[in-house]
């Protein structure tokens, strides 16, 4: 695996990029969630690059206007259209041999895919799409229900209840709002990703780490009887767990080998 650095134009600015160069015909344009860099956080997107490269996959990461070594202003991942779109060709146009490319976002990237149409990818891989609106926002039921099975294995939780150290006003809210129905339909961020990617002819696979708020939270919004949902149960955000890094990568490995 070879990796180059590089530069592409976008809106008149120049945005940085790095290429892990591999042979296959099908690519993943990698984009950042948040204000993160293109290595991730610890890196882990640069390992993560360099894992799929090695299987024989090109991969492009790169800092978005405003963010890391490029220039411009950083207007969020609601207006990060055209930092994507100019990062696709600059894909294609570093890697000619590449026919189909799929682009893989976490956390707010996936809803960046989304609201972009699915940017001119040829299939998309979301992982925990980001639907809250402010920090404000109540909990989702699924989010309630998944604190308290966990407190209800730890044995110190338990003691802290049946010694009156927990507050059953508060405890007594948590329950209602866990037996809360989903909403019927959907409405806010969750509507505009979803009628985004509603005529996107590409294949599409939302993954999802089982003790993420933000996964937990777009499962709150979206048809659970979509078959195109794959849970890791047992991953954070950002797969840190060894077995939740092998999850990871296998599922995206299946969409570029399908």
């Amino acid at each position: 695996m070879k990796r180059r650095h590089l530069f592409f134009a976008c809106a008149g600015q120049r945005l940085a990029a790095t290429l892990d160069e591999a042979q296959g015909n099908c690519a993943i344009l990698l984009v950042s969630g948040g204000n993160e860099v293109r290595a991730g956080a610890w890196n882990g997107q640069a390992r993560f690059a360099a894992r799929i490269a090695d299987h024989g996959f090109p991969v492009l990461r790169f800092d978005r206007r405003g963010v890391g070594d490029s220039e411009g202003e950083n207007l969020g991942f609601r207006h990060s259209s055209a930092d994507i779109a100019a990062a696709l060709e600059a894909l294609r146009s570093q890697a000619p041999h590449v026919q189909h490319v799929i682009g893989f976002g976490n956390c707010d990237a996936a809803s960046a895919l989304m609201l972009a149409g699915g940017a001119g990818l040829d299939g998309l891989v979301l992982s925990n799409p980001w639907t809250i609106e402010n920090s404000d926002e109540e909990a989702p039921a699924e989010i309630v229900r998944d604190h308290y099975r966990r407190r209800l294995a730890d044995p110190a939780a338990i003691k802290r209840l049946l010694t009156g150290k927990v507050s059953l006003s508060k405890l007594a809210r948590s329950l209602v709002t866990a037996t809360r129905p989903a909403p019927s339909t959907l409405s806010g961020l969750t509507a505009e990703i979803a009628q985004g990617i509603a005529g996107f002819k590409g294949s599409v696979r939302f993954l999802i780490a089982g003790r993420d708020r933000t996964g937990l939270a777009f499962l709150s919004h979206w048809d659970k009887t979509d078959d195109r949902i794959r849970i890791c149960s047992k991953a954070s955000h950002s797969y840190v767990e060894p077995d939740a890094q092998d999850w990871l990568l296998g599922q995206v490995l299946e969409i570029l080998r399908d």
